[in-house]
């Protein structure tokens, strides 16, 4: 798609400029503004293993090391805390955040006693859908997003997901199992694998239907710089020729008994709550070793190293630095456009009370680019909405900021020290050095 091949690189270069690959340390994160509202996010960086398409901060799981850890991110929340922060909502993120389920537990009570939380969502693996695993989370977690990526078992064993987290058949048992459980259960699933044929795709939508999950999400694979070679080595180079003709496909079979909550979440009719919270809330505090903050225009990072991040927490310092290169007003906007149009509507009125500008105005070049390829549905003075091109235009933007952020984290890993690095890559942590990146989540931030 002519549209794809001239928005991927632009898009890319763009935000490049944005990210900086020295972040700058600073004593703090910045205090709330008045009237606004944030989303807190926390970020639980073990696993049992290292998925090789993953580039968020994770670390092979030992006991001792991820208690430690959870003891300081309850102290980082408190930290957040005095600063003046309140949040609606918490978000956790991986890793595997029911790693431990009592930490976890015991991070989401004290979230609920310092903060305002009456929506709490965490993601976690298939091989945890047990009842010693879910008990405890039923009257603490609103929303529940398993990470499956596939019902097929050839793309699982190249995933290197089968024996980790079961068949296909294993896999289908245990959410139909526990369908009802939450308020919303959310499928993820990955889209465009290097070796998914399109019947494999329709299997997988047709395994979603049957699952009894309330919404899922189908993300494209984004690939950062240092994943396509080691991606091309292992399971075949990533082909965003053939990306556009997946989404079709995806929303031609999906939508039937799915409806759009974002361009790339699908939700059933009055399903659950939805899956990228970026998109309900325009700024975010991340707590947490590896994780991100978007406060004030900028980026902020925590410490990908769990010693630095232990230390620093224990000393009563927040270890973070500012990972974008200027709190730039054109790049503002740029994410405000991304972020309401992958929501489906951007609110024109708005956009120019906040900025000053009118989006026409203000970015000229995005808005010519989108009206030339037939990217917008409705464009009048209150509203911008899109057509199935424009759906997938923000696809693709989405994609490619996620792939910056994947290279953000890439430059913070490898910034690690020795033996930090041998958790990762040596001979005991079940992870190959050929294997060093990924997919986002994202909702990651």
């Amino acid at each position: 798609m002519l549209a794809e091949r001239l928005l991927s690189p632009a898009v890319s270069i763009a935000q490049g400029r944005y990210f900086t690959d020295t972040p700058r340390a600073v004593a703090s994160l910045p205090s709330p503004e008045s009237g606004k509202n944030y989303l807190l996010y926390a970020h639980v960086p073990f696993c049992e293993r290292l998925c090789p398409y993953c580039s968020f901060n994770r670390f092979p799981f030992d006991e001792d090391r991820a208690r430690s850890y959870f003891k300081s991110l309850r102290e980082q929340m408190r930290m957040v805390a005095a600063l003046g922060y309140d949040f609606p909502a918490l978000y956790i993120g991986g890793g595997t955040p029911t790693i431990l389920v009592d930490e976890l537990a015991a991070t989401i009570d004290l979230a609920r006693e310092l903060f305002s939380i009456k929506e709490v969502s965490t993601e976690t693996n298939p091989n945890h859908l047990v009842p010693e695993i879910l008990e405890p989370l039923k009257d603490r977690v609103q929303r529940m997003s398993v990470g499956v990526q596939s019902f097929d078992d050839g793309l699982l064993k190249e995933m290197d997901r089968y024996e980790k987290y079961g068949s296909s058949a294993q896999i289908m048992e245990r959410l139909q199992s526990v369908s009802g459980f939450f308020q919303s259960l959310n499928v993820d699933m990955i889209f465009n694998f290097p070796s998914q044929t399109e019947e494999i795709l329709l299997a997988d939508i047709e395994a979603v239907k049957a699952s009894g999950c309330n919404q899922t999400t189908f993300y494209p694979l984004m690939a950062s710089h240092s994943v396509t070679t080691s991606l091309k080595r292992t399971v075949g180079m990533v082909d965003y020729a053939r990306e556009a003709r997946y989404y079709k496909v995806l929303c031609d079979h999906i939508l039937d008994q799915f409806e759009l909550s974002t361009a790339w979440t699908f939700s059933r009719t009055g399903g659950g709550m939805i899956d990228e919270y970026i998109v309900d809330y325009e700024e975010y505090v991340g707590i947490g070793s590896g994780a991100f903050s978007y406060l004030r225009g900028d980026i902020y990072t925590t410490t990908f190293s769990l010693r630095d991040y232990g230390r620093e927490i224990g000393a009563g310092r927040m270890p973070v630095a500012v990972g974008s290169r200027t709190n730039d007003r054109r790049a503002r906007m740029r994410y405000r456009f991304l972020m309401e149009l992958f929501g489906l509507r951007l609110d024109k009125r708005k956009f120019e009370r906040d900025f000053g500008v009118s989006v026409e105005r203000g970015l000229r070049v995005e808005m010519l680019f989108f009206r030339t390829f037939g990217g917008f549905a409705i464009d009048n003075a209150e509203e911008l909405t899109l057509t199935p091109t424009g759906r997938y235009l923000t696809v693709v933007m989405q994609r490619s900021m996620f792939a910056n952020l994947n290279n953000l984290r890439d430059a913070a890993r490898n910034a690690l020290s020795p033996d930090e690095r041998e958790l990762l890559f040596g001979e005991g942590s079940l992870y190959c050095t050929s294997c060093s990146s990924d997919q986002a989540h994202h909702k990651e931030a």
